[in-house]
């Protein structure tokens, strides 16, 4: 179209693009004329939180104060026992002869094992008569436990023996004898087991029979500190 190398003059250009240009649509702009330059919003520098005199105070108060009172437990409400009535002296009143003692499944073993009868050995320990009284739940772990103890079920069969009969499932017997003692205070628990011992050393006024230097001793009756129960 044009021979020599200079460019056409302007105007020639602007009809020339003015004559290809589509036709503009109903409602559409071209916003590459008219839009300008975006606006940046100033930075401001991140400030830190500042801690007031009241912050800190109520941090004192609240958290770095050991002796403060905790008003959630002072609303809670107490579920404190009923202490028994023959506990109202220092030792327990409803204790007296003929005592009557409560046997577990190892007492008798032991008793068997050291060649002690328990009916000589409890009036030995005590001077006084004693009643040796078992719960039905220790009679079914006797029976349970076979040929082995067949001895000391032939014990805890003898008719000079109370039986107590239970109205708990199982034949757990120290959950039996902790709630019974708990409730009556008018027996003594012969035992050898330790942890059943811990158990009601925790109850008041419940003295524990038990086996040492092939005798009975008991611990926790004042009535008893002569003859071979320990001295306090």
């Amino acid at each position: 179209m044009y021979t020599n190398q200079q460019p056409p003059p302007l105007a020639e250009i602007k009809d020339i693009s003015a004559h290809h240009r589509l036709p503009e649509r109903r409602g559409f702009r071209d916003f590459s004329l008219t839009m300008g330059k975006t606006r940046k919003a100033p930075k401001f520098a991140v400030m830190k939180k500042m801690v007031t005199s009241k912050t800190i105070k109520k941090h004192r108060e609240e958290v770095l104060n050991p002796n403060k009172k905790d008003l959630t437990k002072e609303k809670l409400p107490r579920n404190v026992p009923n202490v028994s009535s023959a506990l109202f002296f220092k030792h327990n009143t409803a204790l007296g002869p003929p005592y009557r003692i409560l046997v577990d499944t190892n007492f008798i073993n032991f008793s068997i094992q050291n060649k002690l009868d328990l009916e000589k050995g409890m009036m030995d320990c005590l001077y006084a008569k004693c009643t040796p009284c078992i719960t039905d739940c220790v009679m079914a772990e006797l029976e349970k436990l076979g040929q082995k103890y067949r001895v000391a079920l032939r014990i805890a069969k003898d008719p000079r023996f109370e039986r107590l009969p239970c109205t708990h499932k199982g034949t757990y017997a120290d959950d039996c004898m902790v709630d019974r003692v708990t409730q009556h205070k008018c027996y003594i628990v012969a035992t050898c087991d330790r942890d059943l011992k811990r158990r009601l050393r925790k109850v008041p006024g419940v003295p524990i029979m038990y086996i040492t230097q092939h005798k009975y001793s008991i611990e926790r009756l004042p009535e008893a500190t002569i003859g071979g129960a320990p001295r306090f």
